[in-house]
């Protein structure tokens, strides 16, 4: 019994690190969101100039990834209605930071349009929807789910917005790592399984070969997943792979994102830097949504 009790806290560990690494991650790349490679490397979170915000701060990344879990929390599991009101009601709290694809589908929601018919209409009319919106803010599904419906819901939550199946192949790629390396299997097991469960070519080709392939931190939902596990796959401590990730340049916050949401899901929010911890804005958020999300996910 105490030896069980001792697995599922230190399991709460991991899905808290995950989550509160994501938040961390886009705290962390914000200021440097949209910039070349930094010539010296950047360790401390600074002031977004971009969004004029002060150090710790996060953006949609972070919003969007709570949407989806106080959605999986208060319907019990996956419910595309109330996810997408959800992604709404965070979307109306500030707009100006979200990217082209979200925007443009949560803006033809409030204007009238069926949800269930906004992401085609947002595809058609930006001509694609590969962008990494909905990679950054699904690993709340991993957290949530340990089976075959980790791929099922990670490519619905995805397809609520971003048509293109890149980005939910993408998406399930690295919720099904988040999901193993919660539950306590090894980063090599984790990146194995999610290979073997991919069943878009391009995205299983780019992502089994990682090494073949340099780090480019672009709005491209496969090139944001791309330069995350690299970094997470060569890095051996959460700290060291947030600051490769977000020192890419480029879309910083959302590399980070990803990127530390995978570090937090293998190393537990016991791994996160205090300092970063403590610069976090929304940190006590962030604690609860997580604690309510592995609870409730239990049963």
């Amino acid at each position: 019994m105490i030896y069980l009790f001792g697995e599922v806290y230190i399991q709460l560990l991991h899905a808290a690190g995950s989550l509160v690494g994501l938040a961390v991650g886009d705290a962390f790349g914000a200021p440097l969101e949209g910039l070349a490679s930094p010539t010296e490397t950047v360790r401390e979170m600074g002031y977004s100039y971009r969004h004029g915000r002060k150090p710790g701060t996060f953006t949609d990344d972070t919003e969007q990834a709570l949407a989806v879990a106080r959605s999986l929390v208060r319907s019990r599991g996956f419910s595309p209605e109330d996810m997408m009101a959800e992604l709404v009601q965070a979307y109306r709290s500030d707009p100006a930071v979200y990217g082209p694809t979200s925007r443009r589908v949560f803006d033809l929601v409030l204007l009238g349009m069926d949800p269930r018919d906004a992401a085609r209409a947002a595809h058609e009319m930006n001509q694609g929807s590969r962008s990494n919106g909905s990679v950054m803010r699904g690993p709340p599904i991993g957290i949530w789910y340990d089976g075959p419906e980790v791929e099922v819901y990670s490519m619905a939550c995805s397809r609520l917005t971003h048509f293109d199946p890149v980005a939910g192949a993408c998406s399930s790629f690295v919720n099904r790592m988040v999901s193993d390396l919660c539950r306590g299997r090894e980063r090599e097991e984790a990146f194995r399984r999610a290979l073997s469960r991919c069943r878009d070519r391009e995205v299983a080709g780019m992502l089994g070969s990682f090494r073949e392939h340099d780090p480019v931190p672009g709005l491209d939902c496969l090139l944001a997943t791309h330069a995350s596990l690299s970094v997470f796959m060569e890095q051996d401590t959460f700290e060291e792979t947030l600051v490769a990730a977000v020192n890419l340049g480029g879309d910083a916050d959302t590399v980070g994102a990803i990127a530390g949401s995978l570090a937090g899901a293998r190393y537990g929010l016991s791994a996160i830097p205090r300092r970063w911890l403590a610069a976090l804005q929304g940190l006590p958020e962030v604690l609860s949504t997580a604690w309510q999300l592995w609870h409730v996910a239990r049963g």
